[in-house]
């Protein structure tokens, strides 16, 4: 039941993107995860059991479920690079907190896949994946022509805002009397407190 739930709830989110993408002059030909039926077979002796399509050629993970490989496939093929950004497209719509991957299948037809949600899960809907996953996918993805066609961010960049504060902050620690000055008496003692343990 729950491979049912998982699979078809990441087709729901593969039609998504295909809608969004499919508009985009250029774009191609988008992949499609296959759907998973749940069948009732009172006769057996295992009463349940799923069945989808026949996927008829070359089998290939574009992604693993925890995000430690890299496979070529997945970078140098056109299926590859959409698979990732479809993944890149999903966290992005769901604010970080779900992630489609062990994306795997024959050309741009998908099945066996896994949802990573965060420990909470998302909006009731929990995966079937470490939530790690997550934190994987964000430090390792490298961003493809597909990604920067459908306009979403790097997750790479630091804030500017950021990157501001912490160079004021590296500056401002390299003049004691300027800190003491800006800093309010009770910040200063525990910043004494703890510069004395050094």
């Amino acid at each position: 039941t729950q491979e049912c739930c998982v699979q078809n709830a990441a087709r729901e989110y593969a039609k998504l993107y295909a809608a969004e993408a499919e508009m985009l002059e250029g774009f191609g030909e988008v992949p499609e995860i296959i759907p998973i039926f749940l069948i009732h077979r009172p006769a057996n002796s295992i009463p349940y059991a799923t069945v989808e399509e026949e996927l008829v050629g070359e089998f290939v993970k574009y992604s693993v479920r925890d995000g430690k490989e890299v496979n070529f496939l997945r970078r140098d093929s056109e299926a590859g690079q959409k698979c990732c950004t479809f993944q890149h497209w999903v966290y992005e719509k769901t604010s970080g907190n779900l992630l489609v991957t062990d994306l795997q299948g024959v050309g741009m037809k998908l099945t066996d896949v896994g949802i990573a949600t965060l420990a909470k899960g998302y909006k009731g809907f929990k995966g079937n994946c470490s939530f790690s996953f997550i934190e994987q996918f964000r430090a390792l993805h490298q961003c493809n022509e597909y990604c920067e066609m459908l306009g979403l961010k790097s997750l790479r960049t630091t804030h500017p805002k950021q990157r501001k504060a912490t160079s004021t902050k590296s500056k401002n620690l390299s003049n004691s009397s300027t800190v003491k000055k800006m800093v309010p008496k009770k910040a200063r003692e525990h910043r004494d407190f703890i510069s004395s343990e050094h």
